[in-house]
């Protein structure tokens, strides 16, 4: 018999990625802003903390197209530890990280970062260390990573399909050529991964000693400049010339009206089945190391998913296909060992996708921007939700509900308000908080933004839309103790304050 994953204990969170912390060095980090916000966290009654993946960014600066399925994104690697270590001297960070403290600027960033983590590379005294050597040999994927980032280095950031032919498909004379030629490089890699993992752990500790939790987010695919698929290619839908045969996506809907061309590659299901999924396997009982409790992106295409063909410029013209369904879950549910799983189930939902959820016992999503285009019997609607569910506001994929709010129609505001017992749009921000927070749901998650009342100049993303998505930052300030004191209320109000502090996941 299948034994099914508890449910989350009731509980608040706030969605902020890692990147919208406030720090001096042009993006959020592993420090001590993360630790003020932990602190924050724990005064304003929240058990739980969700980040977006924490991968290494590529193209487009989105954490869902990451050079890794594993690895660690360096730009989160606090420069004011490895002063701390010796490694940096606080002239040295004094560059330009951009002039809005309130936005990443990515370009900036590139341009930066790297420069100064050598450095702290030139000065290590970490490979002399056992820990560094065990972080080394314990982990099978930052061989490849690290290997992958020196090559494209080396080729001037050129995806894999660019390069040479005899690295491209992996030549084994190339691959021992390329090696010995970048030793040194490798070894950066390396190391910017255990910086990285290292300070993450300490941040991760420190919550958990303060009773929050982490909530880490999964992308269901990986980006075809990665280290995965080069490493691997067979375990995904290419051609003999190792281009994708068709990429990942969703059809048109109410994000889209071309639908979403994500350009992901597609899995090979019958090869990963072979082995049991052993790929999948690993790759959650890394994340259940990383995070508390894991958001699985786009559930739905387990089930089914949407193919395109390679080469189209929209996602109009894909098609739907079987996904590998109970079989991949069956695999990958004991690899999750003390950590749990939402499923993120929204979209096109067929009745197979929530039977397949159920049966594990996976929470689903409702988000409440979802409620109020169709009348009283909105399954987003708080009325309607079972206990084992997530509710959000919005996710980073949407709005803030300020900015949501200010350009609906008169019958769905006038339906709002009615629903929430409020007389104005202004009051329906956090009419819709007070809603989550009120309502069945194990779990309650509010956007950073939504706390803070901002409108759409706070967004974090714009699906289908490349350039000035992922920049908002938060700002010191904004963590004030009033706000503090007003979520503290509401969490113990509603019984949400701490609802896993003592509680092992």
């Amino acid at each position: 018999m299948r034994r099914k994953q508890k449910r989350l204990p009731r509980g608040a969170g706030i969605l902020l990625p890692i990147s919208a912390l406030p720090s001096p060095y042009g993006i959020g980090t592993f420090g001590k802003d993360a630790y003020r916000f932990i602190d924050f966290l724990c005064s304003s009654g929240f058990s739980y903390w969700q980040v977006l993946p924490i991968g290494p960014t590529s193209y487009g600066d989105s954490p869902y197209q990451s050079f890794s399925a594993f690895a660690g994104n360096p730009y989160f690697i606090d420069l004011d530890l490895l002063i701390e270590e010796g490694l940096l001297t606080s002239e040295e960070v004094c560059l330009d990280w951009g002039d809005d403290q309130s936005r990443v600027d990515y370009t900036k960033l590139y341009k930066n970062r790297f420069q100064i983590l050598r450095k702290a590379f030139s000065r290590s005294h970490y490979f002399d260390s056992p820990g560094y050597h065990d972080f080394c040999e314990e982990d099978p994927w930052l061989d490849d990573y690290a290997f992958y980032m020196a090559l494209k280095m080396y080729f001037h950031a050129a995806s894999w399909l660019l390069w040479p032919e005899e690295i491209r498909r992996r030549n084994p004379q190339a691959l021992g050529k390329y090696r010995t030629l970048l030793s040194q490089e490798i070894e950066f890699w390396k190391f910017c991964q255990f910086c990285f993992f290292r300070q993450w752990t300490a941040l991760k500790n420190y919550a958990h000693e303060k009773g929050v939790r982490i909530i880490g987010d999964l992308p269901i695919y990986v980006s075809l400049d990665s280290a995965d698929v080069w490493t691997q290619p067979g375990l995904f839908c290419l051609d003999e010339n190792l281009k994708p045969k068709e990429v990942a996506g969703v059809p048109p809907d109410a994000f889209s009206v071309t639908g979403q061309l994500w350009g992901n590659p597609l899995y090979n299901w019958v090869k990963m089945e072979e082995d049991h999924f052993f790929w999948w396997q690993q790759r959650i009982k890394f994340s259940a190391a990383l995070f508390d409790v894991i958001r699985m992106d786009h559930f739905i295409g387990i089930t089914r998913y949407y193919a395109i063909p390679y080469g189209e410029k929209t996602a109009q013209n894909g098609h739907w296909e079987k996904g590998p369904g109970e079989a991949l879950l069956e695999a990958i549910s004991p690899a999750l060992q003390n950590s749990r799983l939402i499923a993120e189930d929204l979209g096109v939902v067929v009745p197979t996708v929530t039977r397949l959820r159920k049966s594990f016992g996976y929470p689903g999503m409702k988000v409440l921007q979802f409620a109020f285009d169709s009348g009283p019997k909105n399954p987003y609607l708080p009325d309607h939700y079972e206990q084992n569910c997530v509710v959000y506001c919005g996710t980073h994929d949407n709005e803030t509900m300020s900015g949501f709010f200010a350009h609906q129609k008169p019958e769905i505001l006038r339906f709002a308000k009615s629903y929430l017992g409020v007389h104005s749009r202004k009051e329906l921000n956090w009419a819709c908080i007070r809603a989550a927070y009120e309502s069945t749901a194990d779990l309650a998650i509010i956007q950073m933004q939504d706390f803070l009342n901002l409108g759409n100049e706070a967004r974090m993303n714009y699906p289908s839309t490349i350039g000035g998505n992922w920049c908002w930052r938060l700002k010191k300030e904004q963590l004030s103790s009033e706000l503090s004191q007003k979520l503290w209320y509401y969490a113990e109000l509603y019984d949400r304050k701490g609802g896993i502090s003592n509680e092992r996941i």
